[in-house]
């Protein structure tokens, strides 16, 4: 038997150990060498796929991305997005291309490229970005998040069927009503300028949607609404990683840094109770009740219809009554808001308007739908409220199905396209002095005249549209709800021009203090300061809102 000595064992040992970590290195090596090998191969595979769908054409212009996190960092440093995107659009052209964590996203910014993207490509461009917030919030029950297909079209459809122009004058005295309940929450407390405003659109929805009466802002279903929104238009305007990281959703609810989905938990629980609860106290009172817009639906239906097709229809019913909440409440809401800011601001615009309405209204009545044609002025004040206060800046954003070129940039299959409304509303190419209150611009020879751009077809959004050799947008298919809110928003601000006085807020010595308008940012914008002092027109103006 043989031994070895100290020695030349741990000799044996470390020459072992050498052989055992030059093995692991070069396994190590191999393994960067492979890695790096697929790496390539997946990069330059990419590559070749890239220039196959893009034929060598450019993305469009816009600032440099940084790696993985592409443009995010430009465009978080923004006070607002809209003012922001158009700034991008003055320095690269009327179309921005940004990446945001991989995502392919393109500005519109100006008439132009919208009517280039969502008009003349509208059967490539009508569908909506995917997005893991619009279910988990509930908000996938909306026309407006809804993917282009049968699903939006059965939707469409029944929408249409309550809200054409033909059906919209049986819901004029429940307009009319809510119009004078709102006058008098507004005289008696004017403090409370923002709960009314909120009731009496609600109120308006619910009575004629439901049949239900909301007698004041503590009903069950106006709070129902009211969290709906505010939690909805949260979740919204914040948005979430989730919609970059979409695998976050799945991690479980024990997982530090998840509890942003209690929140969205939350908001989900609040929409449904809105579409549920009054549905389902129609739904008991169908037979005996006043025949509401969704009731009418409803009993189109039959008896006939087999319980499968009838659960359909009846699910189709309620994302109806909610698309109709949630899609007019608080625009409306935000540009009636926009209205009082104006009016404090700029006195003699409110002068001419009322002149108007003591001619063609006298003050021992409130204006009606009839009076519209006369009340010129009224209507083009309409028009600049919507125009100078965007209540939705960058309206909704469409996506595109297929890969395109549009003036000679590739646009890739996917990409998330936003119109930038506010900055086509405040171009001074179009509009002159866009951040003053003019209604003027609207009126030529005694007429409406739309001829340098009606803003409501911006407000409304875009679609499938018609352009003129002006470059401006024309609608042809238009909101489904719009003939609606137009209607709406012309007997509120008439009315509430013919009764109110809207003056600047006071300090406490009565000096008249300045208030400087602003807007907030977000996917719906509110004006910041909405201060001002209100009071009755004239001495018959309470008993005017009050008589019924």
């Amino acid at each position: 038997m043989f031994g070895c000595s100290p020695v030349s064992s741990n000799m044996l040992v470390t020459h072992n150990t050498w052989e055992v970590i030059t093995h692991s290195c070069g396994l190590f090596s191999f393994g960067i060498i492979l890695a790096s090998s697929v790496a390539l191969l997946v990069y330059v595979r990419s590559l070749a796929i890239w220039r196959s769908r893009s034929r060598g054409l450019p993305l469009p212009p816009g600032p440099t991305p940084l790696p993985f996190v592409g443009n995010i960092l430009d465009v978080g440093r923004w006070d607002n997005q809209w003012t922001g995107f158009k700034s991008l659009c003055s320095q690269y052209g009327d179309m921005v291309y940004l990446n945001i964590l991989g995502r392919h996203v393109l500005i519109a910014g100006s008439p132009r490229s919208v009517a280039e993207l969502l008009d003349k490509r509208s059967s490539n461009t009508s569908d909506r970005p995917d997005s893991p917030t619009i279910p988990l919030t509930g908000n996938d029950a909306a026309l407006s998040t809804m993917p282009y297909g049968q699903w939006w079209r059965d939707h469409r459809r029944a929408f249409w069927q309550i809200f054409q122009p033909r059906v919209i004058e049986r819901y004029r005295d429940a307009q009319r009503a809510s119009v004078r309940k709102l006058l008098c929450k507004v005289l008696s407390s004017p403090t409370k300028l923002q709960e009314h405003l909120r009731y009496a659109f609600a109120a308006t929805m619910i009575k004629i949607l439901y049949g239900i009466d909301a007698k004041d802002e503590d009903d069950e279903h106006v709070q129902l609404i009211d969290e709906a929104l505010a939690r909805s238009i949260e979740i919204m305007t914040g948005g979430h990683l989730i919609d970059f990281l979409p695998w976050l959703q799945y991690l479980p609810r024990w997982v530090p840094g998840t509890g942003f989905r209690r929140e969205l938990d939350k908001c989900k629980a609040a929409i449904d109770d809105t579409k549920e609860v009054p549905f389902a106290k129609m739904k008991a009172t169908l037979e005996s009740a006043d025949k509401s817009a969704l009731a009418t639906l409803l009993l189109r239906a039959g008896d006939n219809t087999d319980m499968t097709s009838k659960a359909h229809y009846e699910e189709i019913i309620k994302n109806v009554g909610l698309v109709a909440i949630e899609g007019g409440s608080d625009t409306s809401f935000s540009t009636l808001l926009g209205l009082f800011v104006a009016m404090s601001l700029y006195p003699d615009v409110q002068n001419k308007a009322q002149a108007e309405l003591d001619a063609v209204v006298g003050r021992h009545r409130l204006p009606d739908f009839e009076d519209q044609d006369s009340l010129v002025y009224i209507k083009a004040i309409v028009k600049e409220v919507l125009r100078w206060h965007t209540a939705l800046p960058l309206s909704l954003p469409h996506r595109t199905l297929e890969d395109d070129e549009v003036d000679g940039y590739f646009i890739p299959a996917g990409t998330t396209i936003i119109p930038n409304t506010w900055a086509m509303l405040h171009d001074p190419e179009v509009y002159e002095e866009p951040e003053r209150f003019m209604p003027e611009r609207f009126i030529r020879d005694g007429k409406l005249d739309l001829s340098v751009g009606d803003p409501a077809v911006y407000a409304f959004g875009y679609g499938r549209r018609q352009v003129d050799r002006k470059l401006r947008i024309l609608p042809i298919l238009v909101c489904a709800g719009r003939h609606f809110a137009d209607e709406t928003l012309f007997l509120s601000i008439a009315s509430i021009l013919h009764i109110l006085r809207i003056e600047p807020p006071l300090d406490k010595q009565g000096n008249p203090i300045i208030v400087e308008y602003g807007h907030t940012s977000g996917l719906v914008s509110y004006p910041r300061d909405i201060r001002c002092t209100i009071k009755p027109r004239f001495e018959e103006a309470r008993s005017l809102c009050s008589d019924q």
